[in-house]
């Protein structure tokens, strides 16, 4: 222990602690979300433990390199784009510029297609990601549901070198292509179509996070004037993928709940339209059923 003034003692493993609780202060400051969970994971991240562990390290050990990563955060770079990770359900994945992160919402947009296909009597089930980005979707679908066919579409050059990083060795067949005419081969045979596709209306770019506006994909994110365009595209791909009774799971924003499931319209050959609530109870995406002949 060392001695502070007035008799008083100090861990040796204190320090640290401290710089984390200035780091909270600072990026509360700079507007960030999450500042004492991003205060945390930087520390984590910089000394090579886990959160839970950051009270084992000693005073001797701090890497001032801490606050490097706290400037960059608190300047609304990304935390992941910091660590070079993103954790999503069961997995850890990289990413990093020019790829879009993963947020924890779409975590139950996946819960529920996992569900979904689990309840489908079909032994290997054939899924489709579109707009697959880092993989996220593709590869929580393949490791949760061990017996099924999964195919990860992404059309960026930029993004598909992540998408491809994160699928090496997994069982996910990885297609670089448009959205709108991906795999042909597949057409009539897929059980399920699933997508977290850019949804925000190009009128709204001023009242994006800078974490999203300032470093995600533009290509990712905007889509049209009522951000819609892209996911008006998707109906129709996901009718020729899709078998009869198959099913389609996009993500939407919060705010476009209840226009969503008009897209997938009777007219148009959709069945049982629905929209679903994230973990906080806010409209999150859209389910369809491709109607039978």
């Amino acid at each position: 222990m060392q001695s502070l003034p007035g008799g008083r003692s100090r861990s040796p493993r204190s320090l640290l602690l401290a710089e984390v609780a200035q780091a909270t202060r600072r990026l509360a400051d700079a507007g960030v979300p999450s500042p004492r969970f991003d205060a945390e994971e930087l520390a984590a991240f910089v000394h090579g433990v886990k959160r839970g562990e950051l009270h084992l390290v000693e005073d001797a050990d701090f890497d001032a390199r801490y606050w490097e990563a706290v400037a960059r955060r608190e300047a609304r770079e990304p935390l992941q784009h910091i660590t070079g990770r993103a954790f999503f359900r069961y997995l850890e994945l990289r990413v990093g510029p020019g790829v879009f992160v993963p947020r924890p919402e779409t975590e139950s947009v996946v819960g529920w297609a996992i569900d979904a296909v689990r309840a489908m009597d079909v032994v290997e089930p054939l899924v489709v990601d579109l707009c697959s980005g880092s993989g996220a979707i593709a590869l929580a679908i393949a490791q949760e549901v061990p017996r099924s066919r999964v195919h990860a579409v992404e059309l960026s050059d930029d993004a598909i070198g992540w998408t491809r990083r994160n699928a090496a060795g997994s069982r996910v067949t990885v297609h670089q292509g448009d959205a709108l005419s991906a795999v042909p081969e597949l057409d009539g045979q897929v059980d399920l179509v699933i997508s977290n596709p850019p949804y925000i209306p190009l009128t709204e770019w001023e009242y994006v996070a800078p974490e999203a506006r300032d470093h995600d994909p533009q290509m990712a994110l905007f889509s049209g004037e009522d951000g819609l365009d892209t996911i008006r595209g998707i109906e129709r791909t996901a009718h020729r993928l899709l078998r009869p009774g198959g099913l389609v799971v996009v993500e939407h924003a919060d705010t476009q709940g209840g226009q969503v499931p008009w897209i997938f319209s009777e007219e148009a050959g959709w069945a049982d339209a629905a929209d679903h609530p994230d973990l906080n109870n806010r409209p999150r995406f859209a389910t369809a059923r491709k109607a039978m002949p």
